[in-house]
């Protein structure tokens, strides 16, 4: 008899790679329809789009959920009170801190204009700025953040971090950084000429980046979201766009997924990416690794990792 009945939803490939895990029963549901076990030690909800089904679990007995994403702003709205939910904090930051550096280096040496210039057989010899000697702000200092920074640690740059209070605190490379807090937002943008946006979604990050705060940055700043869409005010960023005065980088945008005809499809000196940071061939091994650890801490009696919602009893 099973001591862990663990739920899994049919994304592709997660099952098969759980594989099976002594005293552990895995049933497939991707809460939709009635629950196939009458209670759940853990429940895995589908990577995408997931939130709204949590409501499912009212009445249901869940030890645990736990989310594939390191975001979970919104989940409050649809979980029933109760239910701890552990985020996937350890999974996603080095795929989201590559794309945010990608993004970074595809816009400020024009990777988009020579594409476009190759597709059409076109030989454009332009020169664009450096990454190398700028003034880069991460804004949000969590995993993602410091994965960004140890990415960018051989660009040479002059970095500055920001997050919701000041402190001093170890990077990933051991030293000891400091921290600026949030009150120092528009000193801090009127410095920058790389802005990489890495935060969660709550109440003091939602339109951090408005047309105030927009207005601080140089001419010809470049602002890369790999945080969440409303972090940014939409209309002033496209604002500043259109003016050609800002430059942006997008895997995150307000609203998502963007609409056909958005202004922001057609604003100069912008690249935009599909909301993929997290979603590379390192996330199946990682949330997968993560789920085995999850498991692990429940069979000792231990409490789990990544509880952002609810109390371990």
């Amino acid at each position: 008899m099973a001591n862990l009945t663990v739920s899994c939803p049919s994304d592709p490939g997660l099952r098969d790679v759980l594989g099976e895990v002594e005293g552990v029963e895995f049933v497939e549901w991707n809460l939709e329809g009635p629950a196939p076990r009458d209670h759940f030690d853990i429940v895995i909800p589908p990577y995408w789009e997931s939130a709204r089904r949590l409501s499912g679990l009212a009445g249901i007995p869940v030890r645990l959920v736990q989310w594939q994403s390191i975001g979970y702003n919104g989940v409050d709205r649809h979980l029933p009170e109760g239910i701890p939910l552990a985020n996937a904090a350890t999974v996603h930051e080095t795929s989201t801190a590559e794309l945010a550096v990608a993004l970074t280096l595809a816009a400020q040496r024009g990777l988009q204009q020579f594409i476009h210039d190759a597709d059409a057989e076109r030989w454009n010899l332009q020169s664009f700025p450096s990454v190398a000697d700028r003034k880069v702000l991460l804004i949000g200092y969590g995993g993602v953040s410091k994965a960004v920074e140890a990415r960018l640690a051989g660009f040479e740059v002059d970095i500055t971090r920001l997050a919701r209070t000041s402190r001093t605190e170890q990077n990933l490379a051991g030293d000891t950084v400091e921290v600026h807090g949030f009150d120092t937002l528009h000193e801090c943008l009127a410095k920058a000429e790389i802005v990489i946006l890495a935060v969660p979604l709550t109440d003091d990050t939602r339109g951090m980046l408005d047309a105030a705060a927009l207005a601080q940055l140089p001419d010809g700043a470049l602002v890369v979201n790999v945080a969440r869409g409303p972090v940014v005010n939409t209309e002033a960023l496209v604002a500043e766009l259109v003016a050609g005065r800002v430059r942006a980088a997008l895997d995150v945008t307000d609203p998502e997924p963007l609409p056909e005809g958005h202004p922001l499809w057609t604003t100069p000196n912008t690249i935009i990416t599909p909301h993929v940071g997290g979603d590379s061939s390192a996330m199946l091994p990682r949330v997968t690794a993560l789920i085995h650890r999850q498991i692990e801490h429940l069979k000792r009696g231990e409490t789990p990792e990544n509880l952002v919602i609810g109390e371990w009893a």
